[in-house]
């Protein structure tokens, strides 16, 4: 929280600094968005990466013009995750957020909001990867200490309703599937919280997208929106409305039964964790939509 404070407390100093980073108003559409980032994808897998806007013309640019990013991406802060690197980016092309997991809690969703709201980007990409080891901690129960296992909380309702639906995975395939279903929680998290993207969403001047990356062979899978983005705008609409959605006739329909087989496995982080067990009511059913 006081971090989140901070930032907000800083954004006026950073509108009214040389190289002011406001909205251009003149920037891409959504689909214009999405088309540049996955051709820079689909260059660097296929090794005709153009390296742009890396030189000190666009640093000085950049500097003297502020930075007018066209998509926000949020992943993991896994060394193997280059984020401009693999979209064959340059230098203020992205505004990126990484944290372990790629969870969205209250200093995520405050960072999204500076690239979606203040900065004005039309595209925001919830990046998971494979081999994540922070959702393969909750998946194995791996012992954590330190500020960890607050961290991975975040993480351990999509691998509860991983388990429930695949309880005869075996352990890579239950890895996969709940790096999947991150993504899909993380873009819930931030929908439930953020009423300012939500707003952006509903009219149309943001598209959120989920995405995969592979660290072996450099490819991104695009998951496309999520499958109930439309439910959540319904019931919760650009303004917060508290426990609109918990309420709502989803919950009941894919509310958690009691299953210890199914949380045996997960971190032992004692309260925090029974707490995020309860969170696993949240719907389930995830996929494609638009890409």
């Amino acid at each position: 929280m006081k971090r989140a404070f901070a930032l907000f407390c800083t954004m006026p100093l950073l509108a009214v600094a040389g190289g002011a980073s406001t909205p251009s108003g003149d920037g891409p559409t959504p689909e214009e968005a999405t088309i540049k980032i996955k051709t820079g994808n689909a260059r660097y897998t296929t090794g005709q990466s153009k390296f742009p806007r890396q030189d000190a013309k666009r640093r000085a640019e950049t500097f003297s013009g502020g930075q007018h990013p066209f998509a926000t991406v949020i992943t993991c802060s896994d060394s193997r995750v280059p984020v401009e690197i693999l979209f064959d980016q340059g230098i203020g092309d992205l505004f990126v957020i990484r944290v372990a997991g790629n969870v969205c809690d209250t200093d995520e969703v405050a960072s999204i909001e500076y690239g979606v709201d203040h900065l004005g980007t039309p595209l925001l990409v919830v990046l998971g990867h494979r081999d994540c080891g922070a959702v393969t901690a909750v998946v194995t129960g791996a012992e954590v200490h330190g500020s960890i296992p607050a961290l991975l909380d975040r993480i351990v309702p999509a691998v509860v309703k991983t388990k429930l639906a695949h309880p005869d995975a075996d352990q890579d395939e239950m890895v996969a599937l709940a790096v999947e279903n991150n993504v899909w929680q993380g873009i819930e998290d931030l929908l439930m919280t953020s009423s300012a993207t939500r707003a952006r969403v509903a009219d149309g001047r943001l598209r959120i997208l989920g995405a995969l990356y592979d660290i072996e062979a450099g490819e991104v899978k695009w998951l496309g929106r999520h499958a109930k983005e439309a439910e959540i705008l319904r019931a919760l609409g650009p303004e917060p409305k508290a426990g609109a959605y918990d309420a709502s006739e989803a919950k009941q329909e894919h509310a958690t039964p009691a299953a210890p087989e199914a949380t045996e496995h997960a971190p032992k982080h004692g309260a925090a964790q029974e707490a995020h067990e309860e969170k696993a009511e949240a719907p389930d059913e995830h996929g494609g939509g638009h890409h």
